[in-house]
């Protein structure tokens, strides 16, 4: 089994780290990850400049671009041979509700998905007990999972694990994606030269976190898998829009 890992968070990050070690005995595993910290980098792609790939002295290889250009070289050049599986992660913190709009974590796998590959995106609550054991050992049982039974089709799951050790995690849980309130303010402050600069404030807390949703499966020590889609078409709305058109 060929198996592909990057992340948001960086190559040198504990959670990849984790993942590979956790995942290594299960087939070939290959780590391609960004050169830096890229959180909060969505879907992006650098299209303005060339991108390097250099390889660290654990094998595991890292690029100066955001975790989609981790994926899409790796797929589309990097490799010999496709891998059957992309696991995206550990990302150190949640990526729930609104989050996976902005999560590289989440866009690595996204881009794997959209390149015809099942994909997961693993993320730790972190709650500061930084349990990435926990998260590691859920990975391995959802890929170990796919190898015994093999989907026909790609997926894309997003999977949220609570931050404790594993033996005291509730099960897991199919949910759907809860939604946050409106970020923080952002914070202003001063450079050192006196320019007056923006920090993007901080993610709100949940809005809709009730039964059924990401939110409400973690704060009760539950796994959360969520499919995700990337359709982004609001069916519902099109007749609106024709008649607003005037279009049959």
């Amino acid at each position: 089994m060929r198996i592909l890992l990057s992340n948001d968070d960086g190559y040198f990050a504990p959670g990849i780290n984790a993942l590979a070690e956790a995942l290594a005995t299960l087939g070939e595993v290959t780590v391609v990850a960004p050169e830096r910290d890229r959180s909060g980098a969505s879907n992006s792609l650098t299209l303005d400049r060339p991108l390097t790939v250099r390889r660290a002295h654990n094998g595991f290889y890292f690029v100066n671009g955001t975790p989609t250009d981790c994926v899409h070289l790796a797929v589309t050049g990097l490799l010999e041979e496709l891998p059957d599986i992309i696991v995206s992660g550990i990302n150190h913190g949640a990526n729930m509700g609104d989050d996976t709009i902005y999560s590289g974590t989440v866009a690595a796998a996204t881009e794997g998905f959209l390149l015809g590959i099942p994909s997961l995106a693993i993320s730790l609550v972190a709650k500061g007990n930084d349990s990435f054991a926990t998260a590691a050992q859920v990975a391995r049982d959802l890929v170990e999972r796919f190898r015994s039974w093999p989907l026909d089709h790609a997926l894309l799951l997003n999977v949220n694990v609570p931050d404790v050790p594993h033996d005291q995690l509730l099960g897991v849980e199919v949910t759907r994606l809860g939604k946050r309130h409106k970020a923080e303010p952002v914070v202003k402050t001063s450079s050192p030269r006196g320019d007056v600069v923006y920090w993007v404030g901080a993610a709100g807390s949940a809005q809709d976190a009730g039964e059924g949703t990401d939110f409400h499966a973690v704060n009760r020590k539950v796994v959360s898998v969520t499919p995700l889609q990337m359709d982004l078409t609001r069916f519902s709305q099109m007749q609106v829009v024709q008649d607003w058109l005037g279009t049959p």
